[in-house]
């Protein structure tokens, strides 16, 4: 009796761990799929980043848009230029606009891929609407940013060597989550900065270089708002920089983070950030944190924490 226990045991219970783990790869394909599709580029999946690459090319491509609208969603939805030439690893900010034809707010969210969708694991978007659920109030019409670049690593691929066009597509559909949609109208020009968004964006695009309360690749940022240009402690600035005679006002930072060798010629800095709404953000964040430190494990501001 017992030995026909056991045996039923070892039939049984390698079955019930076969299905747990079916059930989880059902439960979790979705995620895995799109994880697949990101780390590859397979289907034309786009790539997320952060910055800019390490290097550009002479070497161009041309980028078209396309834009689509799926029934059962009352948008009006299109790119505002119907292509551009960009030099590779070069950071472009283009714009599609959206509008609500409707009575009523509605939620969407864009799908999106390229074509050739080979050319997926190259195309790289720092800033897109498509990142999440999206909300228009009624009748109300936006122009949302998108910046992009080609990764220079396009030009050494092979089967890339006939393609000399990739166009971007989106199609915008109903949200199936409306509760988590971010709303529409921080895009516009009259829109109040974020600072939790800024944050955010902070922690993302910033970080790698810069803290708020210690120098690192870039010199500590705490405080940044009203302070001297060039003038924090123990930080190698450029000569440039150092002299240039700067008050860090919010209306110069948003100068610097658009184009920062433009705005103090011979500066180091690589990184630009060519949406407003995201450089406003980050100077909000930047004013509200005013001058931090570090405190057991957590970041000292001159104002609460959010």
């Amino acid at each position: 009796m017992q030995s026909r226990r056991r045996k039923n045991l070892n039939v049984l219970v390698p079955c019930f761990i076969t299905l747990a783990i079916m059930c989880g790869l059902v439960a979790y394909s979705p995620e895995l799929y799109r994880a697949f599709c990101g780390a590859t580029g397979y289907g034309g999946t786009t790539q997320r980043a952060y910055g800019d690459p390490a290097s550009t090319s002479q070497k161009t491509v041309t980028v078209a848009f396309d834009s689509n609208v799926s029934p059962g969603l009352p948008w009006r939805f299109e790119p505002e230029q119907r292509s551009v030439t960009v030099h590779l690893g070069e950071q472009k900010l283009v714009f599609f606009s959206a509008e609500n034809l409707s009575d009523q707010a509605t939620v969407g969210h864009a799908t999106f891929n390229v074509t050739p969708p080979t050319s997926g694991i190259y195309f790289n978007k720092i800033q897109c609407f498509c990142f999440n659920e999206e909300r228009l109030d009624p009748h109300q019409r936006v122009d949302m940013p998108v910046v992009f670049y080609v990764d220079p690593a396009f030009s050494k691929d092979s089967d890339m060597d006939h393609v000399d066009t990739i166009t971007l597509s989106y199609t915008f559909g109903r949200s199936a989550s409306p509760s988590q949609a971010k709303d529409l109208a921080r895009f516009l020009a009259d829109a109040a900065p974020d600072a939790i968004h800024g944050r955010e964006l902070f922690t993302q695009r910033c970080t790698a270089c810069h803290a708020l309360d210690r120098n690192k690749i870039g010199p500590m940022l705490g405080g940044v708002v009203g302070r001297t240009a060039g003038s924090v402690a123990r930080y190698n600035y450029s000569a440039a920089l150092r002299n240039a005679g700067l008050v860090w006002s919010v209306d110069k930072l948003d100068q610097w983070l658009a184009d920062p060798k433009k705005a103090v010629p011979g500066a180091r800095m690589p990184v630009r950030v060519l949406d407003a709404p995201s450089r406003h953000d980050i100077i909000a964040y930047l004013q509200k944190v005013g001058v931090s430190g570090q405190a057991n494990g957590k970041t000292r501001t001159s104002e609460p924490e959010y």
